[in-house]
């Protein structure tokens, strides 16, 4: 077999760091053999490839060879077709465990508030409550009065609620028997039928609303966040007073606020392509937000 030879580049440019004087052709062409593979089609022949890539036969199956060996691609002896390998899954897994929700989650909700005008959270759930762990002020005048580290009841809150429809259903049960359902407002759910059919409807649009459920004067809207194994591991939101978030603009910023969820998703390994998955559930992702840039260091 003919060693794989490392070209320099003919023209090298400035040291910004983007310029071509640092590439490889032999590792361009390599990761755009990786970077062919797909959920569409997660197998490729050699002809194929070579197609696609406008490389010679014989090239691309050099490279697969030597990909083949790293554990970066392998050969499925049914078909003879190549696939992605799971060298690549052990290190992805490495990336993700090294992702913190805090530092990943935080660009996103900066540029929630800042297209939407109000106020942003972070949850997760423990223990029947939602626990605030990020929240980001918006501009203004009237704002949501909430804390970082605090537990808030879930079956009242716009995250809370869109973290218990992802929950497992006999620990849902068991939840509601040992906590109850109490009310704080008015419009605070009290009834364990009416909040399962509440979960039931945030699952089939993405996203839940509390409509002054917990604190009067104020409308929340919430999504979930969902991590690599297609477990909901957070929900995302914002809330400011009626007068600004009214029955008007609800689907309007459901949408900024699934945006941002699904950005963070996918920042968290959510997959791709296809629905994200809950035990029972499906939810049809569309229009997905691009990760905000990050400030300079």
């Amino acid at each position: 077999m003919q060693d794989i030879i490392l070209t320099a580049p003919q023209q090298p440019t400035d040291d910004s760091g983007n310029g071509s004087r640092y590439r490889i052709q032999a590792i361009e062409r390599a990761m755009n053999i990786l970077n062919a593979f797909s959920a569409e089609e997660p197998e490729l022949r050699v002809s194929e490839l070579a197609e696609r890539l406008g490389l010679h036969k014989s090239t691309v199956h050099r490279f697969l060879v030597n990909l083949e060996t790293a554990g970066l691609v392998e050969r499925t002896p049914r078909t003879g077709r190549y696939r992605l390998g799971m060298r690549l899954f052990e290190l992805g897994s490495l990336v993700l465990q090294r992702m913190d929700l805090w530092d990943e989650a935080l660009p996103f909700l900066e540029a929630l508030v800042r297209d939407s005008g109000e106020t942003g959270h972070l949850a997760v759930l423990d223990g029947g409550e939602a626990i605030y762990i990020e929240r980001v002020e918006a501009r203004r005048a009237l704002r949501v009065p909430s804390a970082v580290g605090r537990g808030y009841p879930a079956h009242a809150t716009n995250l809370g609620k869109v973290l218990l429809a992802y929950t497992d259903p006999t620990q849902l049960e068991a939840w509601i028997a040992e906590r109850g359902l109490v009310a704080f407002t008015a419009n605070t759910i009290t009834d364990a039928g009416q909040l399962r059919a509440e979960l039931s409807a945030i699952r089939e649009r993405g996203y839940a609303v509390d409509n002054e459920e917990y604190d009067e004067g104020l409308r929340c809207i919430g999504a979930p966040v969902w991590d690599h194994n297609g477990r909901v591991v957070a929900a995302v939101g914002i809330g400011g007073p009626v007068t600004r978030i009214t029955p008007a603009r609800i689907e309007e910023l459901a949408e900024l606020v699934m945006a941002a969820a699904r950005g963070l998703s996918r920042r968290l390994g959510a997959h791709q392509s296809g629905a994200y998955t809950s035990p029972g559930v499906r939810l049809r992702p569309s229009g997905e937000q691009s990760p905000p840039a990050r400030p300079a260091a």
